[in-house]
């Protein structure tokens, strides 16, 4: 499966939104109506919770389930990122940037922002 940093960036503006209390977690396997994104399955989404958890965007303590991410909240880098991107306007003239440098990474759509 493929990395897609469209996807990343709508899976941050929803979980910054999950109506999630001080300390409180939520198991998330991709397939919640909270999370769901138009045009992407669940397994694709639950791929992409993994890469958000590998990429230090989100909190996920304690142990692994089998399936999904224990989600507590966005991390500082997270939040940093997600603040990067927010307006669509800056999103889409960031990816165009991307596009002419010659690839998408993390840090240089976060430079480009």
């Amino acid at each position: 499966m493929t990395r897609d940093m469209d996807l990343i960036r709508e899976l941050l503006l929803k979980l910054e939104n999950l109506p999630l209390g001080p300390g409180a977690m939520a198991i998330l396997t991709g397939h919640e109506p909270e999370i769901a994104v138009d045009g992407y399955s669940g397994d694709q989404i639950e791929y992409h919770l993994v890469l958000l958890k590998e990429a230090g965007f989100i909190e996920c303590p304690r142990t692994q389930p089998m399936e999904g991410v224990t989600f507590r909240r966005l991390s500082w880098h997270g939040h940093d990122f997600l603040d990067s991107v927010r307006s669509p306007e800056v999103w889409t003239k960031t990816k165009k940037g991307a596009e002419a440098a010659g690839g998408f990474t993390v840090d240089l759509l976060k430079d480009l922002a």
